[in-house]
């Protein structure tokens, strides 16, 4: 095989690679994921409610889809009035990101009364997952 050939093997080879990463990628964004075995964190400092379910999220001025994200939890605290929202921007507060292992933009967490950690989710979560995963939460 001449030398052409095999460069262009390897170049659509890298780009299936890649076209498939990237749907792996992007089937789980915004999905909810349990958060078993979250370390256990003082997390005092984040403003969490102390009488029902907290949403809080990571955002940036710079983060086109964090928008997104809050215009999706200011929709559901709006329907579930019990619920408080926290919104940090990781530039101001980069040691609680790295505290909850926020690696990408948007982040959301979901915390039960106690301020343990139930769900994360990195993208934009759907309302109505949002609204399942705080159900079991509510007083």
């Amino acid at each position: 095989m001449s030398s052409v050939v095999i460069a262009g093997l390897a170049i659509a080879a890298a780009l299936v690679a890649a076209c498939l990463i990237g749907c792996v990628v992007n089937q789980r964004s915004g999905v909810l994921r349990d958060a078993k075995g979250a370390a256990d964190h003082d997390n005092s400092d984040l403003g969490l409610s102390e009488t029902g379910p907290t949403i809080l999220h990571f955002s940036a001025d710079w983060c086109g889809p964090c928008a997104a994200v809050r215009r999706v939890v200011d929709q559901v605290c709006a329907e579930l009035p019990d619920v408080a929202h926290v919104e940090l921007d990781i530039d101001a507060n980069p040691a609680a990101a790295k505290r909850l292992s926020v690696l990408s933009l948007p982040t959301t967490f979901i915390f039960d009364a106690q301020g343990q950690q139930r769900h994360r989710t990195a993208g934009v979560p759907k309302a109505a997952d949002l609204q399942a995963a705080l159900q079991p939460l509510r007083v």
